[in-house]
């Protein structure tokens, strides 16, 4: 059974984005974006929500060519990994190994767990906090920003419970720091 690992770049006081919605200061190092590289590479599926989905379909789309060589590697890793998106929004998803599902079935879900035989991300705090109350999330990779943004949209639920193993941690040249754990 694969895992499935919620992973996001979040402020030191617990939000992807600020309260106008901006995320600009999440921007990775090179030694931050090599590691999101190696890590979309060990992905076989990735679930997004509609958000996330239309801010990362840019690297369906970028001009490789006009890419540094750590955004290249991103780009083609991503393109590699086949992709759902939850949606009751969008009609379509034109993207290669990209598929639209309306609403967020746990057990669909379990089942693509119990099938696969490469890990399963989730991104996206809305989708995630679904998956997180339905029991589904066994890792969280979170990189900690080292900014105080002091509101907008949390990383992780509310009146949730998770207990958690530290698996390792990391410290990147930016001064951000990844921390990865699993349940106990």
């Amino acid at each position: 059974m694969a895992n499935l690992i919620y992973v996001i770049n979040t402020s030191l006081d617990g939000y992807i984005a600020d309260e106008n919605g901006d995320f600009d200061w999440t921007e990775p190092s090179e030694d931050a974006h090599a590691f999101f590289n190696d890590f979309q590479r060990s992905v076989g599926t990735s679930l997004i929500g509609r958000r996330m989905y239309e801010t990362m379909r840019v690297w369906d789309t970028f001009n490789l060519d006009d890419l540094s060589e750590v955004e290249r590697e991103f780009a083609q890793a991503w393109r590699d990994t086949s992709k759902v998106v939850y949606s009751t929004t969008l009609d379509t998803v034109p993207e290669p190994r990209t598929r639209l599902e309306q609403t967020f079935d746990p057990e669909v879900v379990q089942a693509m767990k119990d099938q696969a035989d490469r890990d399963l991300s989730i991104g996206g705090p809305g989708l995630a906090s679904e998956a997180i109350r339905a029991g589904l999330v066994d890792r969280y990779i979170l990189r900690l920003v080292p900014t105080i943004v002091g509101g907008g949209t949390r990383s992780l639920p509310d009146a949730t419970r998770a207990d958690l193993a530290l698996n390792t941690t990391r410290r990147f040249d930016d001064g951000s720091v990844l921390v990865d754990y699993s349940l106990r």
